[in-house]
């Protein structure tokens, strides 16, 4: 380990390297992937799946590998590193394949965050922690000490910086306000900023498959935003709609394209409208239709997916 570096290294190097190894494949890696690699650096990225960013839709997940590989970032899927050895021109990297390159520095972002509660001295008022260092809280964000209370990451819920002003005002709300409230974290957006940015709100189509009751819908646009019409650069947008087939409730959205996490916001607003507002809403921002994904593309209409994963095709009226 004394050869690698985490993500808190990486933001205070004394120079920018010109060959970088990353290990990981979850948000920090594919971050710095993309920071260092618009610096001009040499990024070979490593995980442990066949795509990056485990637990969003695996079509976005494939959309991000193909924008990684477009802009010059070399991927090594189902690949782990098993040895780091120093040399005289930087560090040699060893596969678990046996493969060799050579870097000048190698990130590993696997480990995620730890709670920084240590030095906090909680044990000695009797503060409940779980087995990560995470301050035990219930609904309300109160500790088993009543006068105590804890909001954001250091109780390890969900670690979104928005979440943490929505956790801090339900109790100040509680507290201060005599409105009991509890945070609500259905539906919650969050954003990846690779290059370009993806960000999600609600159920992937996987997801939506798993939960559903019933049958669902789903609905993707790719197209070339304008500036890349400009600049030549063939780098699709991809947007994605999941909706109840019953009832037109929109279960969930995603965007792969530039700007993607202040649209994914205005999609949030409106989630809990029926899906054709929604389509309304992508249309006014940017201008394009949703059609039917290609994987369920049919001549005479579109498909709907059943939680069995059956498909009945499904006209247009």
């Amino acid at each position: 380990m004394e050869l690698s570096i985490t993500s808190d290294e990486a933001l205070s190097l004394d120079e920018l390297p010109k060959r970088a190894v990353i290990l990981g494949g979850g948000y920090i890696a594919v971050e710095f992937a993309s920071i260092w690699n618009g610096m001009g650096v040499s990024v070979d990225l490593f995980f442990r799946k066949e795509l990056p960013l485990r637990g969003f839709d695996d079509e976005m997940r494939a959309v991000v590998a193909r924008n990684l590989e477009a802009r010059g970032i070399n991927l090594h899927p189902r690949t782990n590193l098993s040895e780091l050895v120093r040399a005289d021109d930087g560090i040699k990297v060893i596969t678990d394949h046996g493969e060799e390159l050579m870097a000048d520095v190698v990130l590993f972002a696997t480990g995620g965050r730890a709670p920084n509660t240590k030095r906090l001295n909680l044990d000695v008022v009797g503060v409940e922690l779980d087995k990560m260092g995470a301050v035990k809280v219930d609904e309300y964000s109160r500790t088993n000490i009543p006068s105590i209370w804890a909001v954001g990451d250091v109780t390890n819920r969900m670690n979104l910086t928005p979440v943490a002003l929505m956790e801090g005002t339900c109790f100040a709300k509680t507290v201060f306000g005599g409105q009991p409230s509890k945070p609500d974290y259905r539906d919650v957006p969050c954003a990846v900023f690779c290059i370009p940015t993806l960000s999600v709100v609600g159920l992937s189509e996987e997801q939506a498959i798993d939960q559903a009751e019933g049958d669902i819908l789903v609905f993707t646009s790719s197209f070339n935003p304008m500036k890349n019409t400009i600049s030549g650069r063939q780098e699709k947008t991809v947007m994605k709609l999941v909706v109840d087939a019953e009832t037109d409730k929109v279960l969930g959205a995603s965007m792969c394209g530039p700007d993607a996490p202040e649209i994914m916001q205005k999609v949030d607003m409106g989630k809990n409208c029926m899906y054709p507002k929604v389509l309304l809403l992508y249309e006014t921002m940017i201008s394009i239709s949703m059609t039917q994904s290609g994987r369920y593309n049919d001549p005479n209409g579109i498909y709907v997916i059943d939680p069995n994963g059956a498909s009945i095709s499904v006209n247009w009226h």
